[in-house]
C-alpha cells in the first residue's frame, strides 16, 4: 500500500456509504495505521495507545487466520458486533487490512458487502494501490 492520498480518498468513500460509520483505516502488515482515520466530528472511543495495540493484534489475527484458507477458503471479511460498535475487518493484499468501524443497529449486513464491492472495483484497476 503506497499512495497515501488514494488510500485515504477510499477511507472517504467508505464513510460515505452510512450515515453510521464511525471510521475507515488501513492498517500495514505489523499493526500500524497508513492511512484514515475517524469520521470528522466523531471521537474514538479508545485512547491512541489502544488503537496501536488494537492494530498489532488485527494484524496478528489476520496472519493467522491464513492458516486455515486451504480449509475454509480465504477470509474476506470479519465482523464483531459489540455493545457498543460494530467492528469489520477486510484482509488485503500482503496482510494489510482495511478496518472499519460503524454504530450499533440492526440492520448493517450491507455494509460489509458494500466494501467488498468496493475494495474489488479498485483492484480491478491497475493503477490503483492494491
Amino acid at each position: 500500500m503506497d499512495n497515501v492520498e488514494e488510500l485515504e480518498s477510499i477511507c472517504q468513500d467508505i464513510l460515505k456509504l452510512h450515515p453510521k460509520m464511525r471510521s475507515a483505516r488501513f492498517i500495514n502488515a505489523r499493526g500500524h495505521l497508513v492511512a484514515g482515520g475517524m469520521k470528522d466530528g466523531l471521537l474514538s472511543l479508545e485512547a491512541k495507545k489502544q488503537d496501536e495495540m488494537m492494530f498489532m493484534e488485527l494484524a496478528l489475527r489476520v496472519r493467522m487466520r491464513h492458516e486455515f484458507d486451504n480449509e475454509f477458503g480465504i477470509v474476506h471479511f470479519s465482523l464483531s458486533y459489540r455493545d457498543k460498535v460494530i467492528v469489520m475487518s477486510f484482509p488485503l493484499s500482503d496482510d494489510n487490512v482495511l478496518l472499519v468501524s460503524r454504530e450499533k443497529d440492526k440492520n448493517f449486513e450491507d455494509i460489509p458487502f458494500k466494501i467488498l464491492e468496493l475494495i474489488e472495483d479498485i483492484k480491478k484497476n491497475p493503477s490503483k494501490i492494491f
